[in-house]
């Protein structure tokens, strides 16, 4: 696995091995960027379920200026540093150990808003809507935000959550990539 473009583009990602966590493959990755971008002028990135980490280093490699990287899980926390420290930005990214909706409890409280969210959960633990609900709710999204999802082909998204509207849904195999754009 590596960072398919950008300014960290080419350098190789470590992921954790076993079935803790299942890495977006190189081809999706690419794929989600370049529908939603594929670069960003900025832009405060969050990383639900990061796994490797590496949605979250893409996200910073194309243009966004931080990302908030969150992994409950303690291995698959050593793997996200090891992957940071191979971008020579640490600076840009920010690690929170627990689970996602502890974080998104986090976040709220710390008034944080972001431009893109990347849900992507172990596909048995799925609570997508529940949790773009709960940013919706406390105002953790710009009117700009994209929301990207990615889950089991066999798992059909609403085409509308809140003010999130589906732009694209992509199968990749055993993978459905899902895009949600703000619209009043």
């Amino acid at each position: 696995m590596r960072v398919v473009a950008g300014e960290f583009g080419g350098r190789k990602l470590k992921t954790l091995s076993g079935n803790n966590t299942r890495p977006t493959t190189d081809k999706v990755k690419g794929a989600i960027f370049n529908m939603i971008g594929p670069y960003f002028d900025g832009g405060k990135a969050l990383d639900l379920f990061s796994g490797s980490g590496s949605l979250g280093i893409e996200a910073v490699s194309r243009g966004m200026d931080q990302a908030v990287l969150v992994e409950k899980n303690f291995r698959a926390m050593e793997i996200i540093r090891e992957n940071i420290a191979v971008t020579k930005n640490e600076s840009a990214f920010q690690l929170m150990k627990m689970p996602a909706n502890q974080a998104i409890q986090q976040l709220i409280a710390n008034e944080v808003k972001f431009d893109l969210v990347l849900l992507d959960p172990p596909y048995a633990k799925q609570e997508i809507v529940k949790q773009i609900n709960l940013l919706l709710d406390n105002d953790l999204l710009t009117r700009t935000s994209i929301v990207v999802c990615e889950t089991g082909k066999e798992i059909v998204l609403p085409k509308a959550i809140g003010n999130l509207k589906e732009r694209k849904r992509q199968d990749y195999g055993i993978t459905a990539v899902t895009i949600y754009d703000w619209e009043d």
